[in-house]
């Protein structure tokens, strides 16, 4: 029995060093990213679809008869199928105008399937129950890629009864799985492409640089070119040129570590204060209620011992010390970042108003190599 209870606890150990090992791991490469979440590539989008169209089968929930676009456009609706009438004779209360929206997928081929959203235009109450007719539906460029029809869910309901009203969701809007077949396709071939122009998510001068080494390194020359921040060309090579997908597979698997601007986010209206890891603190003192922030920097001098490799160099070493004012209220944090500042404080209970207040004092005063954008 010792001897499985002994096995037990060395696997148990086994399992926690490779725990540690594998998250040290992750750690290390937790900044790094696939190319293929930082960029996109030209041509390859997807595009905005919109129609109009009617939706019939409603419980009384439809547009009124003030709504006069929705009453002309079911007479001509009806007219297109041979019944003539006075559209303003029409007493109908089954029947609500809406905009049908989508996205057409690059690549997309004749007969896909795609998801659309219908949302009511007039003084429909609700679109529970009803069916969408066959609609168009239109790129920017005024042609039909996809025609939309079919029963709409909306996820909820709306029900009214002596005055009192129960609603789930909102009612006026619905959905249509694969309610929409693809009729035009999109002239994109990758076969005739002699280079690729690869788009930044995040225009960065420094994340460009770097996409563009990664992509040289892996295909052992230099065909790939930074053109600005926010683009990147690539030539094809010879051996890819029958190949754009595997290609293209290729750079999108690639890892970079993108770079960004130190930035701190501010929200005034519910105290949240988002940054990065690069915002730095210069040197500085704050005076806010009670409460005294100072940022110190002092230099010291690194020295390597005697006969070995190395050069002397002044090394920077900084304190930040809060104190309220009252007794054991002290905190002292060693580093140069604000985030340590932010912990520092939270641990004397300041409120996130006022640490909002006390960053803006700090980037008036030039001490905050950041920018600062309010939400």
């Amino acid at each position: 029995m010792k001897i499985i209870i002994m096995n037990i606890k060395k696997f148990t150990i086994y399992l926690v060093i490779v725990s540690l090992i594998l998250t040290a791991a992750l750690v290390r490469d937790s900044r790094a990213a696939r190319i293929k979440d930082l960029v996109g590539f030209e041509g390859v989008r997807s595009n905005h679809l919109i129609g109009y169209g009617l939706i019939v089968g409603l419980k009384g929930t439809g547009d009124t008869t003030s709504t006069q676009f929705m009453m002309k456009s079911l007479g001509e609706a009806l007219a297109r199928l041979g019944i003539s009438g006075d559209s303003q004779s029409f007493k109908v209360k089954n029947v609500a105008a809406v905009m049908v929206t989508a996205e057409l997928p690059a690549f997309a081929r004749q007969g896909s399937h795609l998801d659309v959203v219908i949302s009511s235009i007039g003084d429909a109450k609700s679109l529970q129950g009803g069916t969408l007719l066959m609609t168009p539906l239109k790129a920017a460029n005024q042609e039909v890629y996809a025609v939309a029809q079919g029963p709409i869910s909306i996820g909820g309901f709306s029900v009214e009864s002596n005055e009192t009203a129960i609603q789930q969701n909102h009612p006026t809007v619905g959905r249509i799985s694969s309610g929409a077949l693809v009729e035009k396709e999109v002239d994109l071939q990758l076969a005739d492409m002699k280079e690729l122009n690869i788009s930044l998510n995040e225009p960065d001068f420094t994340t460009a640089l770097r996409i563009t080494n990664k992509i040289n390194d892996v295909l052992n020359g230099n065909y790939a070119d930074a053109i600005d921040s926010g683009s990147v060309n690539v030539k094809i090579p010879n051996q890819f040129t029958s190949r754009i997908v595997q290609l293209i597979s290729r750079i999108e698997t690639l890892e970079v570590k993108p770079d960004a601007m130190a930035k701190v986010i501010l929200n005034e209206r519910t105290g949240t204060i988002v940054m990065g890891s690069e915002v730095k603190i210069a040197p500085v003192a704050v005076a806010h209620g009670n409460l005294t922030i100072q940022v110190t920097t002092e230099y010291e001098v690194s020295q390597p011992n005697p006969f070995a490799t190395g050069d002397t160099r002044v090394v920077p070493k900084t304190s930040i010390l809060a104190d309220t004012g009252e007794e054991g209220s002290l905190a002292l944090v060693e580093g140069v970042s604000i985030g340590e500042l932010v912990r520092a404080l939270n641990e004397l209970g300041v409120t996130p108003r006022d640490l909002i207040a006390i960053i803006q004092a700090i980037k008036s005063a030039g001490a905050l190599q950041a920018v600062i954008e309010i939400t």
